[in-house]
């Protein structure tokens, strides 16, 4: 049991020391895990997040078996979009789709604003339900995605590799870029104040697309955006973690773009980014979530590393540089967490 300060987790975010290193995982709930795909052979994913009771088993099904040091709320990043009129749909081995994307003014224009308690209040159930059940022995993580990454859903329509509509609007329509981010960063804002408000200890913002961005782009059309939404949970006195991938090469950026903790992928290693973020950035990361499909001496031998470049400083949280795989065998992960909780800086 701990009191909310007291998490080793918590402690981390705030570069405090701590007994031992914390972690846990992106998408540590979910279908890697026989119990998740048992339920998803009853209900649809947007069925699992639309419901209080559905979530907040997701979210508790990895925490004993792992023995993780923190839970995260289970959603889904884009379940602001559908208040806001675009519509969602989660089609098999597609992914997402927005059935009505956003591509003119006029559709910016026509977003609807959202209540945050009324529209997307399930997930303040979920969280309170997972606190009921955890109480204080672990902290609770809720998350948004960042208004980058959101928007570029939006505007493409689903996925994308080139991101070519997302960025014509930003360079030919500044105008209605700006309107639409200015959208989608009062309801990220407030979405995650929600979340807060009903327990959660943390937050995490996920932009997982912003890598397509150069430096000068990021800076021009992205940061402001992003430190809007950072500034405005991080009011609310909780940790909010920066999360980005493919972003190695602006990560000064990145830390300006603020948060408590920034969190980043394998595409660098985790002593030459904590070089640039400085020694007074907590960070999060980094492993390769594809490792896990190997032996697990393999394993072994790259968490040490990882652990070795932090130098037993604190305000490390070890974590993956995405999301736990589909297929990923479940007894690789949990002896990652038995080996980050093991290990011994010398």
């Amino acid at each position: 049991m701990a009191e909310n300060g007291d998490f080793r987790f918590i402690k981390a975010c705030r570069g405090e020391a701590v007994d031992v290193t914390p972690i846990w995982f992106m998408r540590q709930a979910g279908r890697y895990m026989k119990v998740y795909r048992d339920l998803k052979e009853k209900y649809t994913f947007l069925e699992l997040c639309h419901n209080p009771e559905l979530a907040c088993e997701v979210t508790l099904q990895p925490l004993d078996v792992l023995g993780v040091d923190a839970a995260i709320i289970f959603a889904d990043i884009l379940l602001p979009l559908e208040p806001m009129g675009t519509g969602l749909e989660f089609n098999v081995g597609d992914g997402p789709s927005i059935p009505r994307p956003v591509r003119t003014h006029q559709d910016v224009v026509n977003l609807k604003p959202v209540d945050a308690e009324a529209q997307l209040g399930f997930v303040g159930d979920a969280i309170r339900m997972v606190l009921s059940e955890i109480g204080s022995r672990l902290p609770l993580i809720g998350f948004c995605g960042a208004p980058f990454t959101l928007c570029s859903y939006m505007i493409e329509g689903g996925k994308s590799k080139e991101y070519t509509i997302t960025k014509r609007m930003m360079y030919e329509s500044p105008g209605t870029w700006e309107l639409l981010m200015d959208k989608v960063c009062q309801v990220l804002i407030d979405y995650l104040k929600m979340q807060i408000a009903a327990g959660a200890k943390a937050v995490q913002v996920f932009d997982s697309w912003v890598g397509c961005m150069s430096p000068h782009d990021y800076q021009t059309y992205i940061l402001p955006y992003t430190k809007r939404v950072l500034e405005g949970a991080k009011a609310t006195g909780v940790p909010v973690i920066n999360f980005s991938t493919g972003t190695s090469s602006i990560l000064p950026l990145v830390k300006q773009a603020g948060g408590d903790v920034v969190s980043f992928d394998w595409r660098i290693g985790l002593d030459q980014a904590w070089d640039i973020l400085g020694h007074d950035t907590a960070i999060q990361g980094n492993l390769d979530p594809n490792i896990l499909f190997a032996p697990i001496p393999f394993i072994k031998k790259r968490v040490m590393e990882i652990m070795r470049q932090a130098e037993g400083r604190p305000g490390h949280i070890f974590n993956l540089g995405h999301g736990i795989l589909q297929h990923t065998p479940v007894d690789h992960v949990k002896a990652v967490v038995e080996m980050v909780h093991e290990y011994k800086h010398e």
